[in-house]
């Protein structure tokens, strides 16, 4: 019988389970488009299963094909009432009322086979039933409803802490605003504390006689870097990964038309585990607990180091503003917040490369395909791309931030506008007030370089590996150019009289390259796009 285009069968209700019914429907074909000579297209297989259910026009989600391959495997592994839906519509040929017997057909056959489960059970059968690997899944049968399913019917048994998958679900569960919202929220709660407790607006006069402002919220390191860049970092981490998870890698993968159970993104993200407490543990003990030790615990409970005054010591100064305990338990509350917002944006990075080489190891296996997939290979490459040039320009402009706050407490600068203002104007006047400075030890320096070799790491690998078209290869070298340009201002704050107008037009570009990334040749790409199709 034919609906709509497509193969369709009855159901049979004869009793079967969905093992049972579901082997027969896949090896027939139910449900998929006939050939062009009119026959059935052939049986399903996984892959193809998984890319008709991701195209259903209200599934926005789709499903993970580890979930469908356990409904090909002979387990005892049944279909969640949410997939139940999915499927209907698929043997249904999308026809209402074909749907909804098919529904009901698959509701009763999952029900039959939870039945003979629960009487192996009892009666304590000896059979033993093969498990699917451990990596893979534990059972499709949840008890969840189904408006808590996500991308898979399966529940993962969890019997150990696991690192990478927790970090990996900040970006990739619940709302896209709740990770950026975090941030911003945290960053805010300090800015209110600082209000409260007097040092969020303060000046320090210097023993050569420069009043310097130190207050928290005229840090640039504090404030524009927890409120603006990191939370849009996370929002374009999250953006990217939400794509490369339900619409690209399931569009590579069913053409590669060899994406197995180990190569499930999964395994992708648990196989970096050590990465990721590598990382956590540097930020947590070096870039909070050390650190936070040695620039302020050790010199408000001393009164020395060799270190610029900020708002972190201003109880040194002016005790009639923050007392000492006072002033230690807002740095260390501070610093606790950068340690762990930092391995937030060290986990983006982490999960950025991922990315990248699950892209790369796809699309390898694409390779003398049609032109038509590989037009649409090069579409998510360059998706992909557009999404790590962001998030590197991203990251070097946070670590402009922190060297700008590091150089301008070493500087003769008033606060942080003045000095770039002053340096901007002495190139024109032919002054050199670089050499002002105060020779302080500068830690910031050194973690701010680290942010910017990692980002840029990653944009070189994604720049080497991803296969783009040679027609978007200008445009690769537009986005290696105005990440080059940023880094090279980076470098060269307090180098020399008129470092910030380089910096300047490097942070016009990049303003410009985070709104439009394609630099306006998406635009004349989409045009052309149209034009050959009509």
């Amino acid at each position: 019988m034919i609906k709509n285009g497509k193969f369709f069968l009855a159901p049979s209700k004869d009793g079967r389970d969905f093992k049972e019914l579901f082997k027969q429907l896949a090896a027939a074909g139910a449900g998929r488009p006939l050939g062009s000579d009119g026959f059935p297209a052939g049986p399903w297989t996984p892959e193809l299963l998984v890319e008709a259910i991701s195209q259903l026009d209200s599934n926005r989600i789709g499903v993970d094909l580890r979930t469908v391959q356990l409904w090909f495997q002979e387990n005892e592994k049944g279909i969640s009432t949410a997939n139940i839906r999915w499927l209907a519509r698929i043997f249904g040929c999308d026809d209402p009322l074909a749907t909804s017997e098919w529904q009901m057909e698959l509701s009763a056959a999952q029900s039959r086979l939870a039945a003979k489960r629960r009487e192996l059970k009892l009666a304590g059968s000896s059979v033993e039933v093969p498990d699917p690997p451990r990596t893979a899944t534990a059972d499709d049968e949840t008890k969840t409803p189904p408006e808590l399913v996500r991308d898979t019917d399966t529940m993962r048994p969890s019997p150990r802490f696991g690192l990478a998958r927790r970090s990996e679900a900040l970006f990739s569960g619940g709302s896209p605003l709740n990770l950026p919202a975090s941030v911003f929220a945290g960053a805010t709660a300090l800015g209110f504390l600082s209000y409260i407790t007097g040092i969020h607006n303060a000046t320090f006069d210097r023993p050569d006689g420069v009043a310097k402002q130190v207050g928290f919220l005229w840090a640039p390191n504090w404030t524009f870097v927890f409120m603006v860049l990191l939370p849009l970092f996370c929002a374009f981490v999250i953006e990217l990964l939400g794509f490369w998870k339900h619409e690209g890698r399931s569009k590579l993968g069913v053409q590669a038309g060899r994406m197995q159970s180990g190569d499930s993104w999964e395994r992708k993200v648990e196989a970096s585990s050590y990465t990721y407490w590598v990382v956590f543990l540097i930020c947590l003990l070096f870039a909070g607990l050390f650190q936070w030790i040695e620039v302020c615990l050790i010199p408000l409970v001393n009164g020395g180091g060799n270190y610029a005054m900020d708002w972190g010591k201003l109880a040194l100064v002016h005790p009639e503003v923050i007392s000492v305990p006072e002033a230690i338990l807002f740095t260390g509350m501070a610093y606790l917040y950068m340690c762990l917002c930092f391995y937030v944006f060290f986990v983006g990075l982490i999960l950025l490369y991922t990315v990248v080489y699950d892209l790369w190891r796809l699309g390898e296996a694409t390779k003398g395909r049609p032109d038509a997939d590989q037009i649409e290979i090069n579409e998510v490459g360059l998706r992909v791309l557009r999404g790590i040039f962001r998030c590197t320009v991203l990251g070097v402009l946070i670590a402009i931030c922190m060297k700008i706050q590091s150089s301008y407490l070493t500087s003769s600068g008033r606060n942080v506008a003045a000095w770039l203002l002053s340096d901007m104007s002495s190139a024109f006047h032919g002054r050199n007030n670089v050499s002002d400075g105060i020779g302080y030890r500068m830690p910031t320096h050194f973690s701010s370089l680290l942010i910017v070799i990692s980002a840029c790491v990653v944009f070189l690998f994604a720049s080497v590996r991803l296969r783009v078209a040679r027609h978007f290869r200008v445009l690769l070298w537009k986005m290696a150019a105005v990440v080059g340009l940023l880094v090279a201002g980076y470098l060269l704050i307090g180098a020399f009289a008129g470092f910030s107008i380089l910096l300047g037009v490097g942070l016009l570009l990049a303003i410009y390259g985070l709104f439009d990334p394609g630099f306006g040749q998406w635009r004349a790409t989409e045009l052309g796009n149209h034009q050959r199709v009509s």
